[in-house]
């Protein structure tokens, strides 16, 4: 990493300002080569001319120097704050390059600062999910494992661990004599405290997935009981067709919207029912899908029409399908003469979707808040999660040796748990695994 490196930090397109971030040993003498000035006071933004390498005047911009080690990098970084627009941004950006720095690869800024100890991997993927946070609530979440929660958390597991591995390593030394019995069950109280706290870790980590990654909402009932309509309401638009032919909808609309808080993916399914052709067979083996791929799922019944086959065919369909979601039973169009009866759905709402939906939408936000009501530690990404869950694995199956006091076993389960918990924050070399996490990062970070 003894070259410098250059990409714009900010959005294609136009705006006030694009960002061109510098980072190595050159960033400052390429600052002073574009702008023709000497003179750049650490952290202090100076005003300046901006020119190319042939002393043609590409922009006036801000330019602001940070001195090795207090910078993102830890190297020597410079941010020209140029106007915004794709021509002006492009032509700083090969100025830069043709005064000495390379163009930068997805996620190197973010790579260097982890190389230089300036943030550890837990801190990078934080950085890199803030920038798409879904709500307001995952956004402090990222925003505080950007500070260090996350590797605290860590470290705070790992010394518990390392603190019972200390018993077991001193107690191999006197392994021709018996351990106490109440040092076993000091020890397996320890243990019982971690695979606790491992545990509630990974069901607030499950349970936040759609906090973290956006919830996906699915509409699904049988063809033509106002699913379109619900759509069109929640969205504030028409955005999908809405007739009394039945059938209407032949394939999984998906939007995203705001609400309260959060944004969400909302997904109009096909009318769920026996398919008169291949192309509703297909639409209808997606909704199915969607379903399975959804947080919330918003079951609609027409209240205007007696309950019918297709209508139990929806409910098994949510048993089977939606073990695991939030389950939102609707019986819409209550402005029409009643004829739907049933006491094996007990309605959470009732309402006409072509009037107002404001109920459903509290009731969206209501269960969406409700997610993030616990203090648990957060993971974040999937690799995070197969990381505790080893470290949980070893964990538990290091009691079966510790009760034959076969200590070298017990250690090499706790080792491994250690291990998988470092690997979180600071895992042992591993240059494609790294490569690959970085390289999904944005360019410019």
């Amino acid at each position: 990493m003894t070259d410098t490196i250059t990409a714009i930090a900010t959005a294609n397109g136009v705006g006030s300002i694009s960002i061109i971030r510098i980072s190595g040993d050159k960033a400052l003498q390429i600052a002073k080569n574009l702008s023709k000035k000497n003179d750049f006071s650490p952290r202090h933004a100076t005003l300046s001319a901006i020119y190319n390498g042939k002393n043609e005047l590409i922009d006036e911009a801000i330019v602001i120097y940070f001195k090795a080690p207090y910078s993102f990098t830890a190297e020597n970084v410079v941010e020209i704050q140029c106007h915004g627009g794709f021509i002006v941004a492009q032509s700083v950006l090969k100025a830069t390059v043709n005064a000495g720095a390379r163009l930068a690869t997805p996620g190197e800024f973010s790579k260097r600062a982890f190389f230089n100890g300036r943030i550890d991997l837990s801190e990078a993927e934080a950085i890199a999910q803030l920038i798409e946070a879904k709500s307001e609530d995952s956004a402090k979440i990222l925003a505080a494992q950007m500070k260090g929660s996350l590797k605290r958390y860590v470290e705070t597991i790992r010394d518990d661990i390392i603190h019972i591995l200390a018993y077991s390593e001193v107690s191999i030394d006197y392994a021709e004599e018996d351990l106490p019995e109440d040092l076993i069950s000091q020890i397996k109280a320890k243990l019982e405290d971690l695979e606790n706290s491992l545990q509630k870790t990974l069901i607030a980590s499950k349970s936040r997935e759609g906090l973290m990654q956006g919830f996906k909402v699915a509409i699904v009932g049988k063809p033509n009981v106002g699913k379109s309509s619900l759509l069109n309401a929640l969205l504030n638009y028409d955005r999908a067709i809405v007739s009394s032919i039945a059938g209407t909808t032949r394939d999984t609309i998906e939007e995203q919207v705001r609400i309260g808080t959060h944004l969400i993916r909302i997904v109009d399914t096909a009318g769920i029912r026996e398919a008169s052709d291949e192309i509703e067979r297909i639409g209808i083996e997606r909704s199915l899908e969607a379903i399975e791929r959804s947080d919330i799922v918003i079951a609609l019944f027409d209240a205007s029409r007696e309950m019918d086959a297709e209508d139990f065919q929806i409910l098994e369909l949510i048993k089977k399908n939606a073990l695991d979601k939030k389950i939102i039973y609707v019986k819409n169009k209550i402005d029409l003469q009643e004829r739907f009866m049933s006491n094996q759905i007990s309605f959470d709402l009732e309402l006409n979707s072509k009037e107002t939906v404001d109920s459903l939408i509290k009731s969206l936000e209501n269960i969406m808040d409700r997610t993030n009501s616990s203090d648990e530690t957060t993971l974040i990404s999937q690799r995070q999660v197969s990381a505790v869950e080893n470290a949980l694995s070893n964990i538990k199956d290091a009691y079966e040796p510790l009760d034959f006091q076969e200590l070298e076993i017990f250690s090499f389960h706790l080792n491994e748990a250690v291990k998988e918990m470092a690997s979180i924050t600071r895992p042992f070399e591993n240059d494609e695994m790294l490569d690959k996490m970085f390289g999904s990062f944005c360019l410019g970070k």
